[in-house]
């Protein structure tokens, strides 16, 4: 008799998949998008769960469905899947978001207690937060023990009782939109979702995600599938509700204060009028909470494929990207950013592109072009959009990518449906080699 997963172990998975998901920037969003669309809030949150829930729990079945991330990106073929998947991992992962949450940890839970924060400071904290991750990253297949049991619940049971201190002490006032969400309150809502960029982490997260199925000794593939799926639904539920309570916090923060120009400064100003020097401290205990299990989310899934394409070892993957890690939190990463930003920017629209058609696995079969055909026309814009936020313009074309509606941050959704359309009306092979399904169907 195959064993199958119970609610309890279902539900665990969920909350570890939530907290590898809810790093920094998932923390300011929601907050500002509150404080700036006021009465309309609710509007904005349905444009901001498209991009920052929806997209994301797609792609943990995406994921699903075709087993690891290089399968699905094989679609388009070989040597893309290979490119993709690298950049994929280290854009998002050593070479950007976990240096930065690191570096924005510090800045919440030990900055505001200290004068000068001084280098020897910056390194000794850095130290003491990579030296848990590491720790906790030993042992990826145990992750439900770690986050899913004790720091994802932690993690959403500080978040709630801040929301709902706010809602209780604060009462509430319908305020004006202001700002970005003056006007096109569900646009500019799917805008701040599309910045977390937590559609092309859930492709790296559901390796781990399967990694702990198994390890509670579920063996077929059937159920590890489901389970990964159901994981996937939970979390997107459990982001929604931390979403709207933190959403409604920043509204309410309307009425204290009017002088943020970030979600941190929503949270910060809220709490510490309620709470004095212990509200900035229970702040600092949730950034640093949120932005550990992320990091330890991503460092686990980094390490786990680039374990599987090498002969080294997936321990000692853990030890170079933890050390790179603290490296760039220290001195790089700036640097690190002006590089990794660009490529995130190039790759993200990719990702979306993917997961959606991932969807649609059985319908897509016989009409392999599709794939490749949309991948490419994605890849083109978005490369051109990505050099020209690094300030690099190629004459007309530049322009002329840009003005492609509805937004700058989105002219790659109209090439993306030509793509598709011509891939569907294109016989296989038509694109070549290189970019051919067909001639990649063993990768499926």
């Amino acid at each position: 008799m195959k064993k199958t997963l119970n609610k309890r172990s279902i539900i665990l998975v969920g909350i570890t998949l939530f907290s590898m998901f809810f790093g920094s920037g998932n923390l300011i969003f929601p907050p500002y998008l509150g404080f700036q669309a006021g009465g309309k809030a609710w509007i904005g949150l349905l444009g901001f769960a498209l991009t920052a829930i929806i997209c994301p729990v797609l792609a943990v079945i995406a994921i699903a469905r075709f087993d690891d991330l290089p399968h699905l990106a094989g679609k388009a073929g070989k040597k893309f899947a290979i490119i993709f998947t690298i950049l994929a991992f280290l854009s998002i992962g050593p070479c950007l978001a976990i240096p930065r949450n690191a570096a924005v940890s510090f800045e919440m839970a030990v900055v505001p207690f200290v004068k000068t924060p001084t280098l020897a400071l910056r390194i000794i904290y850095s130290l003491i937060f990579f030296g848990i991750s590491y720790l906790l990253c030993v042992h990826p297949e145990s992750l439900t023990d770690t986050l899913g049991k004790i720091l994802g619940p932690v993690l959403l049971g500080l978040m709630l009782f801040v929301a709902v201190l706010c809602m209780i002490r604060i009462p509430y006032v319908s305020l004006e939109p202001t700002g970005a969400y003056a006007d096109h309150q569900v646009l500019q809502g799917f805008l701040d979702g599309y910045q977390t960029m937590d559609t092309i982490a859930a492709l790296n997260f559901g390796n781990i995600i399967a990694l702990n199925i198994v390890h509670m000794g579920i063996k077929d593939k059937k159920e590890v599938v489901s389970g990964t799926m159901k994981a996937g639904i939970i979390a997107g539920i459990l982001l929604f509700v931390v979403y709207a309570a933190m959403m409604q916090v920043g509204v309410l923060s309307g009425t204290v204060s009017q002088n943020a120009t970030n979600g941190a400064n929503v949270l910060t100003n809220i709490v510490g009028s309620l709470l004095g020097n212990k509200g900035i401290i229970l702040l600092g205990v949730i950034y640093v909470l949120a932005c550990l299990t992320t990091c330890v989310g991503l460092l686990c899934s980094c390490a786990e494929y680039f374990a599987s394409i090498s002969k080294m070892s997936y321990k000692k993957w853990i030890i170079l990207f933890t050390v790179s890690s603290f490296a760039m939190s220290i001195v790089g990463l700036d640097q690190i950013l002006k590089i990794s930003v660009p490529i995130l920017n190039a790759i993200y629209p990719v990702a979306m592109v993917l997961v959606l058609l991932g969807q649609f696995k059985k319908h897509l079969e016989k009409h392999p072009m599709v794939f490749p055909s949309a991948i490419l026309l994605t890849g083109i814009v978005s490369v051109i959009y990505a050099l020209s936020s690094a300030g690099i313009r190629i004459p007309y074309v530049t322009g002329l990518i840009l003005s492609i509606p509805p937004t700058a941050d989105l002219c790659w959704l109209i090439p993306a449906a030509a793509g598709i359309v011509i891939g569907w009306v294109l016989p296989a092979g038509r694109l070549g080699d290189s970019c051919s399904l067909s001639a990649d169907r063993e990768a499926s």
